[in-house]
Protein backbone atom coordinates (compact mmCIF):
# COMPACT_ATOMS: atom_id res chain seq x y z
CA UNK A 1 0.00 0.00 0.00
CA UNK A 2 1.17 3.81 -0.43
CA UNK A 3 0.17 6.52 1.59
CA UNK A 4 -0.74 9.69 -0.14
CA UNK A 5 -0.62 12.97 1.69
CA UNK A 6 -1.70 16.10 -0.44
CA UNK A 7 -2.26 19.88 0.14
CA UNK A 8 -4.90 20.96 -2.31
CA UNK A 9 -6.46 24.28 -2.83
CA UNK A 10 -9.63 24.88 -1.34
CA UNK A 11 -11.84 25.18 -4.61
CA UNK A 12 -9.82 21.65 -5.97
CA UNK A 13 -10.72 19.45 -3.25
CA UNK A 14 -13.68 18.27 -3.59
CA UNK A 15 -12.49 17.47 -7.65
CA UNK A 16 -9.51 15.61 -5.75
CA UNK A 17 -11.94 13.73 -3.45
CA UNK A 18 -14.56 12.63 -6.03
CA UNK A 19 -11.33 11.53 -7.45
CA UNK A 20 -9.88 9.29 -5.26
CA UNK A 21 -13.25 7.69 -4.02
CA UNK A 22 -13.71 6.70 -7.46
CA UNK A 23 -10.19 5.19 -7.88
CA UNK A 24 -10.34 1.32 -7.33
CA UNK A 25 -7.92 0.22 -4.58
CA UNK A 26 -8.57 3.69 -2.35
CA UNK A 27 -9.08 3.84 1.04
CA UNK A 28 -8.52 5.38 4.51
CA UNK A 29 -9.73 8.76 2.86
CA UNK A 30 -9.12 12.10 4.98
CA UNK A 31 -9.75 15.39 4.76
CA UNK A 32 -8.69 18.43 6.74
CA UNK A 33 -9.95 21.60 5.70
CA UNK A 34 -7.99 24.68 6.23
CA UNK A 35 -4.98 23.23 7.88
CA UNK A 36 -2.68 23.68 5.07
CA UNK A 37 -0.35 26.85 5.16
CA UNK A 38 1.94 27.13 3.06
CA UNK A 39 0.79 26.51 0.43
CA UNK A 40 -2.24 27.30 1.50
CA UNK A 41 -5.43 25.09 1.15
CA UNK A 42 -6.90 21.80 2.67
CA UNK A 43 -4.87 18.43 3.32
CA UNK A 44 -6.63 15.27 2.13
CA UNK A 45 -5.10 11.70 3.57
CA UNK A 46 -5.15 8.57 1.61
CA UNK A 47 -4.10 5.18 1.15
CA UNK A 48 -4.25 3.46 -2.10
CA UNK A 49 -3.06 -0.18 -3.23
CA UNK A 50 0.38 0.27 -5.50
CA UNK A 51 -1.00 -1.57 -8.71
CA UNK A 52 -3.44 1.68 -8.46
CA UNK A 53 -1.46 4.17 -7.44
CA UNK A 54 -0.11 5.58 -11.07
CA UNK A 55 -2.93 6.12 -12.33
CA UNK A 56 -4.30 8.03 -9.67
CA UNK A 57 -1.23 10.09 -9.27
CA UNK A 58 -1.36 11.06 -12.86
CA UNK A 59 -5.09 11.95 -12.56
CA UNK A 60 -4.39 13.66 -9.30
CA UNK A 61 -1.35 15.68 -11.74
CA UNK A 62 -4.19 16.46 -14.34
CA UNK A 63 -6.06 17.81 -11.70
CA UNK A 64 -3.04 20.18 -11.22
CA UNK A 65 -2.74 19.20 -7.97
CA UNK A 66 1.25 19.12 -8.32
CA UNK A 67 1.57 22.99 -9.61
CA UNK A 68 -1.25 24.40 -7.41
CA UNK A 69 -0.38 22.26 -4.15
CA UNK A 70 1.33 19.15 -2.78
CA UNK A 71 1.87 15.58 -3.63
CA UNK A 72 3.48 13.77 -1.27
CA UNK A 73 3.83 9.34 -1.48
CA UNK A 74 5.21 6.91 0.91
CA UNK A 75 5.39 3.35 1.23
CA UNK A 76 3.05 1.58 3.71
CA UNK A 77 5.48 -0.96 5.21
CA UNK A 78 2.29 -2.61 7.48
CA UNK A 79 -1.10 -1.79 7.54
CA UNK A 80 -3.56 -3.83 9.90
CA UNK A 81 -6.54 -3.02 8.28
CA UNK A 82 -9.53 -4.99 6.83
CA UNK A 83 -10.32 -2.00 4.79
CA UNK A 84 -6.45 -2.08 3.17
CA UNK A 85 -7.25 -5.69 2.55
CA UNK A 86 -10.48 -5.33 0.58
CA UNK A 87 -8.72 -2.35 -1.57
CA UNK A 88 -5.46 -4.40 -2.44
CA UNK A 89 -8.01 -6.99 -3.90
CA UNK A 90 -10.02 -4.94 -5.56
CA UNK A 91 -7.14 -2.97 -7.31
CA UNK A 92 -6.06 -5.06 -10.88
CA UNK A 93 -2.79 -6.91 -10.89
CA UNK A 94 -0.15 -7.18 -8.75
CA UNK A 95 0.89 -4.54 -6.40
CA UNK A 96 4.76 -6.35 -6.79
CA UNK A 97 4.45 -5.71 -10.62
CA UNK A 98 3.23 -2.63 -10.87
CA UNK A 99 5.10 0.69 -12.24
CA UNK A 100 4.89 3.87 -10.48
CA UNK A 101 6.55 6.51 -13.46
CA UNK A 102 6.64 9.08 -11.59
CA UNK A 103 8.62 7.65 -8.81
CA UNK A 104 10.94 5.72 -11.51
CA UNK A 105 11.64 9.03 -12.74
CA UNK A 106 12.31 10.70 -9.63
CA UNK A 107 15.03 8.36 -8.29
CA UNK A 108 16.30 7.94 -11.87
CA UNK A 109 16.99 11.87 -11.73
CA UNK A 110 18.90 11.44 -8.67
CA UNK A 111 20.76 8.39 -9.31
CA UNK A 112 21.62 9.80 -12.71
CA UNK A 113 23.07 13.13 -11.51
CA UNK A 114 26.83 13.80 -12.14
CA UNK A 115 28.03 15.03 -8.15
CA UNK A 116 31.04 14.94 -6.17
CA UNK A 117 29.46 11.43 -4.44
CA UNK A 118 29.02 10.08 -7.56
CA UNK A 119 32.26 10.62 -9.34
CA UNK A 120 34.36 9.54 -6.25
CA UNK A 121 32.13 6.56 -5.72
CA UNK A 122 32.92 5.11 -9.38
CA UNK A 123 36.66 6.58 -9.29
CA UNK A 124 37.18 4.30 -6.21
CA UNK A 125 35.25 1.52 -7.73
CA UNK A 126 37.93 1.80 -10.56
CA UNK A 127 40.76 1.54 -8.49
CA UNK A 128 39.67 -1.01 -6.24
CA UNK A 129 39.41 -2.74 -9.94
CA UNK A 130 42.48 -1.85 -11.12
CA UNK A 131 44.52 -3.84 -7.58
CA UNK A 132 42.13 -6.63 -8.42
CA UNK A 133 43.23 -6.67 -12.24
CA UNK A 134 46.94 -6.73 -11.51
CA UNK A 135 46.67 -8.78 -8.34
CA UNK A 136 44.16 -11.63 -10.81
CA UNK A 137 42.16 -11.04 -7.43
CA UNK A 138 38.30 -11.80 -7.98
CA UNK A 139 37.20 -10.53 -4.24
CA UNK A 140 38.45 -7.48 -5.18
CA UNK A 141 36.64 -7.69 -8.79
CA UNK A 142 33.34 -8.18 -6.82
CA UNK A 143 33.84 -5.85 -4.09
CA UNK A 144 34.53 -2.85 -6.83
CA UNK A 145 31.65 -4.16 -8.75
CA UNK A 146 29.36 -3.74 -5.60
CA UNK A 147 30.59 -0.09 -5.02
CA UNK A 148 30.06 0.92 -8.78
CA UNK A 149 27.16 3.69 -8.99
CA UNK A 150 26.95 2.98 -12.31
CA UNK A 151 23.83 1.41 -13.14
CA UNK A 152 21.50 4.78 -11.97
CA UNK A 153 22.73 6.87 -14.89
CA UNK A 154 22.11 3.57 -16.87
CA UNK A 155 18.99 3.05 -15.56
CA UNK A 156 17.89 6.96 -16.19
CA UNK A 157 18.89 6.17 -19.83
CA UNK A 158 16.46 3.77 -20.21
CA UNK A 159 13.10 5.82 -18.07
CA UNK A 160 14.22 8.71 -20.14
CA UNK A 161 13.73 7.23 -24.29
CA UNK A 162 10.96 5.33 -22.94
CA UNK A 163 9.50 8.30 -21.17
CA UNK A 164 10.62 10.60 -23.73
CA UNK A 165 12.68 12.75 -21.49
CA UNK A 166 15.44 14.28 -23.27
CA UNK A 167 16.65 16.40 -20.07
CA UNK A 168 17.10 12.98 -18.05
CA UNK A 169 18.96 11.50 -20.98
CA UNK A 170 21.30 14.26 -21.67
CA UNK A 171 22.16 13.96 -17.95
CA UNK A 172 22.28 10.18 -17.88
CA UNK A 173 24.81 10.39 -20.81
CA UNK A 174 26.71 12.85 -19.17
CA UNK A 175 26.86 11.33 -15.63
CA UNK A 176 28.21 8.32 -17.21
CA UNK A 177 30.91 9.73 -19.77
CA UNK A 178 32.24 12.00 -17.34
CA UNK A 179 31.99 9.35 -13.94
CA UNK A 180 34.04 6.62 -16.37
CA UNK A 181 36.19 9.20 -17.99
CA UNK A 182 37.37 10.80 -14.59
CA UNK A 183 37.70 7.59 -13.46
CA UNK A 184 39.96 6.58 -15.87
CA UNK A 185 41.98 9.30 -15.77
CA UNK A 186 42.66 8.78 -11.77
CA UNK A 187 43.45 5.15 -12.23
CA UNK A 188 45.86 5.80 -14.65
CA UNK A 189 47.53 8.21 -12.18
CA UNK A 190 47.25 5.52 -9.99
CA UNK A 191 48.78 2.92 -11.54
CA UNK A 192 51.69 4.79 -12.27
CA UNK A 193 52.17 5.73 -8.56
CA UNK A 194 51.14 1.95 -7.82
CA UNK A 195 54.18 1.01 -10.13
CA UNK A 196 56.63 3.75 -8.57
CA UNK A 197 56.05 1.83 -5.39
CA UNK A 198 56.93 -1.64 -7.15
CA UNK A 199 53.31 -2.52 -6.26
CA UNK A 200 51.96 -3.04 -10.06
CA UNK A 201 54.00 -4.00 -12.86
CA UNK A 202 53.45 -4.66 -16.75
CA UNK A 203 54.48 -8.03 -16.14
CA UNK A 204 51.63 -8.88 -13.60
CA UNK A 205 49.41 -6.97 -16.06
CA UNK A 206 50.89 -9.24 -18.64
CA UNK A 207 50.81 -12.72 -17.31
CA UNK A 208 48.55 -15.75 -16.82
CA UNK A 209 45.40 -14.25 -15.45
CA UNK A 210 42.63 -16.92 -14.78
CA UNK A 211 40.06 -15.17 -12.60
CA UNK A 212 40.68 -11.82 -14.57
CA UNK A 213 41.60 -11.91 -17.93
CA UNK A 214 37.39 -12.00 -19.22
CA UNK A 215 37.40 -8.31 -18.39
CA UNK A 216 39.34 -7.98 -21.40
CA UNK A 217 38.09 -10.61 -23.73
CA UNK A 218 34.40 -9.83 -24.72
CA UNK A 219 32.24 -12.32 -26.66
CA UNK A 220 28.55 -13.65 -26.42
CA UNK A 221 28.41 -14.47 -23.10
CA UNK A 222 29.35 -10.96 -21.80
CA UNK A 223 26.00 -9.01 -24.19
CA UNK A 224 24.01 -12.23 -22.84
CA UNK A 225 24.89 -11.36 -19.07
CA UNK A 226 24.63 -7.56 -19.67
CA UNK A 227 21.38 -8.12 -21.52
CA UNK A 228 19.67 -10.42 -18.03
CA UNK A 229 21.30 -8.10 -15.44
CA UNK A 230 19.99 -4.94 -17.57
CA UNK A 231 16.52 -6.46 -17.27
CA UNK A 232 16.67 -7.94 -13.31
CA UNK A 233 17.84 -4.72 -12.64
CA UNK A 234 15.25 -2.80 -13.98
CA UNK A 235 12.42 -4.99 -12.50
CA UNK A 236 14.43 -4.24 -9.04
CA UNK A 237 13.73 -0.78 -9.65
CA UNK A 238 10.10 -0.72 -10.47
CA UNK A 239 8.92 -3.42 -8.07
CA UNK A 240 10.73 -1.26 -5.17
CA UNK A 241 12.84 -4.51 -4.43
CA UNK A 242 16.51 -2.79 -4.59
CA UNK A 243 18.00 -5.86 -2.89
CA UNK A 244 18.41 -7.46 -6.57
CA UNK A 245 20.72 -4.48 -7.25
CA UNK A 246 23.50 -5.97 -5.29
CA UNK A 247 23.62 -8.92 -7.72
CA UNK A 248 23.13 -7.04 -10.60
CA UNK A 249 25.99 -5.12 -10.10
CA UNK A 250 28.43 -8.20 -9.17
CA UNK A 251 26.87 -9.61 -12.67
CA UNK A 252 28.83 -7.11 -15.10
CA UNK A 253 32.09 -5.99 -15.98
CA UNK A 254 31.85 -2.12 -16.50
CA UNK A 255 33.77 -0.83 -13.98
CA UNK A 256 36.70 -4.27 -13.76
CA UNK A 257 36.73 -3.75 -17.90
CA UNK A 258 37.17 0.23 -17.30
CA UNK A 259 40.00 -0.37 -14.86
CA UNK A 260 41.70 -2.77 -16.93
CA UNK A 261 41.67 -0.42 -19.38
CA UNK A 262 43.08 2.21 -17.48
CA UNK A 263 45.83 0.09 -16.18
CA UNK A 264 46.63 -1.33 -19.34
CA UNK A 265 46.72 2.25 -21.25
CA UNK A 266 48.67 3.52 -18.33
CA UNK A 267 51.47 0.59 -19.46
CA UNK A 268 51.01 1.22 -23.07
CA UNK A 269 49.18 -2.06 -23.62
CA UNK A 270 46.87 -1.33 -26.68
CA UNK A 271 45.33 -4.81 -27.09
CA UNK A 272 44.30 -5.21 -23.53
CA UNK A 273 43.40 -1.32 -23.91
CA UNK A 274 40.90 -2.16 -26.63
CA UNK A 275 39.62 -5.32 -25.42
CA UNK A 276 38.36 -4.02 -21.86
CA UNK A 277 37.28 -0.37 -23.39
CA UNK A 278 34.86 -3.29 -25.99
CA UNK A 279 34.07 -4.71 -22.95
CA UNK A 280 33.12 -2.14 -21.40
CA UNK A 281 30.68 -0.55 -24.41
CA UNK A 282 29.35 -4.05 -24.81
CA UNK A 283 27.87 -4.19 -21.20
CA UNK A 284 26.65 -0.65 -21.50
CA UNK A 285 24.73 -1.02 -24.60
CA UNK A 286 23.23 -4.62 -23.12
CA UNK A 287 22.54 -3.13 -20.12
CA UNK A 288 20.26 -0.12 -21.65
CA UNK A 289 18.73 -2.26 -24.17
CA UNK A 290 17.28 -4.32 -22.10
CA UNK A 291 16.25 -1.74 -19.62
CA UNK A 292 14.60 -0.16 -22.58
CA UNK A 293 12.47 -3.04 -23.62
CA UNK A 294 11.43 -4.10 -20.38
CA UNK A 295 10.31 -0.52 -19.36
CA UNK A 296 8.67 -0.62 -22.56
CA UNK A 297 7.26 -4.07 -22.09
CA UNK A 298 5.73 -3.30 -18.66
CA UNK A 299 4.35 0.04 -19.98
CA UNK A 300 1.95 -2.33 -22.34
CA UNK A 301 1.25 -4.54 -20.21
CA UNK A 302 -0.20 -2.20 -17.51
CA UNK A 303 -2.17 -0.30 -20.55
CA UNK A 304 -3.77 -3.38 -21.34
CA UNK A 305 -4.69 -3.94 -17.98
CA UNK A 306 -5.97 -0.43 -17.43
CA UNK A 307 -8.09 -1.33 -20.82
CA UNK A 308 -9.41 -4.58 -18.91
CA UNK A 309 -10.34 -2.80 -16.01
CA UNK A 310 -11.97 0.04 -17.74
CA UNK A 311 -13.86 -2.58 -19.91
CA UNK A 312 -15.34 -4.80 -16.71
CA UNK A 313 -16.13 -1.45 -14.96
CA UNK A 314 -18.82 -0.51 -17.97
CA UNK A 315 -19.94 -3.60 -18.17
Amino acid sequence: MLHLRLITPADKTDAVVRLIEGTVGTTHLAVLPGTARNPAGDMVLCDVAREAGDELLTSLQQLGVDTDGSIAVENIDLSLSKRADKAEAEAPGEGADAVLWEHLADATHEESTLSITYVAFITLATMIAACGVVLDNAVLIVGAMAVGPEFGPLAGLSTAIVQRHPRLALRSLIALVAGFAVAMAVTVGFSWFMDALDLFSKEQLAGERPNTAFVYAPDAFSFIVAVLAGIAGTLSLTSAKSGALVGVAISVTTVPAAANAAVALSYGDTKQTWGSTEQLLLNLLGIVLAGTLTLLAQKWLWTRQRERTAKAGGV
